[in-house]
């Protein structure tokens, strides 16, 4: 029997080569609770704000709120609470969207709270407990 020994180096390559699988993607919160994350293209960009809000943010109605803003072909930021449909503000004026933050990778999908959202080519999609939500790409957004 013949048996190859791979350096660290190489299996590191190899595993970053390999395709990602769908499934549910952990991305930490910062030490107040938000998590920030965008889509692979780096043109979906949102932020979870826990119930309570930050030092600095607080969410009209007490939160929690997921916040996503789409930046071409136009500026669009989509709020959903823990109560009714989401809101769509069309040119907020704030475009501050997409800094280097984790990726949710296509096919997968993330959730903190009453909130979920999946990630694919197609867009971004989220969810709320109450069954509010949205779809969100270059294209169209979509709440409901």
């Amino acid at each position: 029997m013949f048996a190859r020994t791979l350096s660290a180096a190489m299996l590191s390559t190899l595993a970053w080569l390999a395709p990602a699988h769908a499934g549910s993607q952990t991305i930490p919160a910062n030490a107040e609770g938000q998590v920030e994350f965008n889509t692979p293209s780096g043109n979906i960009g949102c932020i979870y704000t826990p119930k309570g809000g930050t030092s600095t943010y607080q969410p009209q109605d007490g939160g929690p709120e997921l916040s996503c803003s789409r930046v071409e072909p136009s500026y669009i930021t989509v709020i959903l609470g823990p109560k009714g449909p989401a809101t769509q503000i069309k040119n907020p004026g704030e475009q501050g969207c997409c800094g280097d933050v984790a990726k949710l990778a296509y096919g997968n999908s993330w959730s903190k709270g009453s909130f979920s959202c999946q990630s694919s080519k197609k867009g971004l999609s989220c969810t709320g407990s109450n069954g509010h939500g949205f779809f969100v790409n270059k294209a169209k957004v979509t709440v409901k």
